[in-house]
Parts: structure tokens; sequence; C-alpha cells
């Protein structure tokens, strides 16, 4: 029977705005204001990634005091007070307490968020880690980060396609994608690689957004510039999983997951609502996502239990 057509959007993005340097100064200062207080009530709401913010802040102050090697000053900012938005906070959670006590040796990180390998290396002393990224500039900004961190010497690099990735098979104890998948039309594939590197007994850590009705979103902004723009000038820019699109592209190789956990917004919606503001509005209060976080999000049983959008971490053990 032929897979289900999964409902399209398009996101039509708007024209961005910079902010003068006075704007940004005024921003800085009323966020470095506010941040520990919304950080305060996001605790009294129990938001999940408080603990991970905290290693974040603690890295901000590594990095201040230790200037052999540059990095601007933004963005040791934004590790003391907005490190996270939106649901990276339950994500980096669930994937920072599922490593706290295991033993790793040789780590893959595919494409997920900087923040994640650089404090994963800083905890785990005798780590040795491969990071895979195809966006070059973003690679650029990692191993930049990684060097000022002091990481350099247990950290490679590699700017190719998940599919062009120089490991053999079952190279590795760990391997990590933090909302990535999503993001890849070939997303079978994608699994089918990273389940062949990972090692018997190993572990395969992913997260990828959900909802009751799977669905793909487009954009007209080439973010990455890895995949071709049709006529209109959109491009595919990720996917929401359903029970039936994660049994047919993901577990149908891996096979069940040993634990999930799904999150997702109160009322449908807030997520939509909340990235177009992001995208539309330079002063965007980020300070306020923690907070954000406790009021309009929550855990659910299930995918089908989703009013809206979702996301689903998940944590594989290969037999």
């Amino acid at each position: 029977m032929a897979e289900p057509v999964p409902k399209k959007t398009f996101i039509s993005v708007p024209d961005h705005v910079p902010l003068t340097t006075a704007q940004k100064i005024k921003l800085a200062l009323v966020g470095g204001i506010l941040s520990p207080i919304y950080w305060l009530l996001a605790y009294y709401y129990r938001v999940p990634g408080l603990q991970f913010r905290v290693q974040c802040t603690r890295l901000g102050l590594r990095l201040l005091l230790n200037r052999k090697v540059p990095i601007a000053y933004g963005t040791i900012y934004s590790f003391f007070f907005w490190p996270m938005d939106s649901v990276r906070y339950f994500e980096f959670d669930f994937m920072w307490r599922a490593l706290a006590n295991a033993p790793i040796q040789h780590y893959l990180d595919v494409s997920s968020p900087r923040m994640f390998p650089t404090l994963l290396l800083l905890r785990q002393r005798t780590l040795s880690a491969e990071l895979l990224n195809p966006d070059a500039k973003d690679l650029e900004v990692t191993t930049a980060l990684i060097k000022a961190s002091g990481l350099s010497d247990r950290c490679h690099f590699h700017n190719c396609l998940l599919g062009e990735a120089p490991f053999a098979p079952e190279s590795f104890d760990v391997i990590t994608s933090i909302s990535v998948v999503e993001h890849i039309p070939q997303d079978t594939q994608a699994i089918q690689k990273m389940w062949a590197m990972l090692k018997r007994g190993g572990r395969l850590l992913l997260s990828v957004p959900c909802a009751a009705e799977a669905s793909e979103e487009y954009i007209n902004e080439n973010e990455y510039g890895l995949l071709e723009p049709d006529k209109s000038g959109f491009v595919f820019w990720q996917r929401f999983y359903d029970t039936l699109l994660l049994q047919e592209r993901i577990f149908s190789i891996t096979g069940q997951p040993n634990r999930k956990i799904v999150y997702g917004e109160k009322k449908a919606g807030a997520i939509f609502n909340n990235t177009r503001r992001k995208r539309a509005d330079p002063k965007y209060p980020t300070w306020r996502e923690p907070y954000m976080m406790g009021q309009e999000y929550g855990y659910f049983k299930s995918i089908a239990d989703l009013p809206g959008q979702g996301v689903i971490a998940m944590e594989f053990v290969k037999a």
C-alpha cells in the first residue's frame, strides 16, 4: 500500500530588519536583568532543561575567563542569559540525563546544536568525538567554540553529508542527533547510516518534531543551501512525524525505542506562532523562553494525545 502523502505547509519568511548598535545594547541590558527572573519562574513550573542551562552558564564563565582563544562576547553573553529556546529545553534535558552515567569512548554527533556535544565533552574527560555537519559556516562556528573550550585534541570535524561520513560500521558507542533528521528528505537512509555506524550495545539518541497528523513544511529561505528550491522558491524545511510515519521511517530500521518521551504545546498553534514571531521580530525577548515553556508546553503520554505540535525524544539500543 502506498505511503500517505503528508499535508504540506508553505512558510514565507519576512525580511530581516537588523538592529542598530544602540538597540542591541539595550536588548542585552534588559535581557541580562530579566533572564534570571524568568529562570526562577520556570523553576516554579518545573520546566525541563534548567539543570542543563546551569551547565551553559558554567561554559560561559569558562569562555570569559579563558581568553587564550578569542570568541565573540556576544556568544559568551548568550551562554549566560539565553543559551536555549523553545523545546531545546526538553531535548537537551532528555539527552543530558540519558548520558549522565554512560561509559562512552567513541561518540558521533550528527549536526545537533553545538552546545550539546561541547558540554558533553567537558563532562566526559575520556571521550573522543566526531562532529558531522554539512553546513560549512555553522561547522566553522562550532569549531571555534570547541577550540575556545580547550577540546580540540579530543574532537574532529567533518563537513559532509551523513551519507558521505567516513566511518566504518559499528564505530561508535553513542550517536546523537537533536532535531536534525526531520530536515533530511531521505530520512530513512539517514537512520540506516547512523544505525550501521553504531556498535552492538551502543545507543542512538534522536529527537524529532511530531504531531497527531504527519505534515511537511516548505520555506522560501534556503538557510543551509543544501537543497534545490522549487520553481516558486520554496525548499523542503522539515516534517512532523505521526505514529505511522515514525514506524515507517525510523522504527522499521531500529525497532521500537527503549525509551521515549513526548513534549509539546498545550494549545494548538503555540509553536507556530512562537516561531513566526521570532522570525519577524528582531527584538524578540528570548530571555522569556523558559517561563513560556512552563506556561504553554507539557508532557504527553503519546503523540496521539497532542492537541497540536510537539517533539519526541527517543533512545534506541542496538542489540
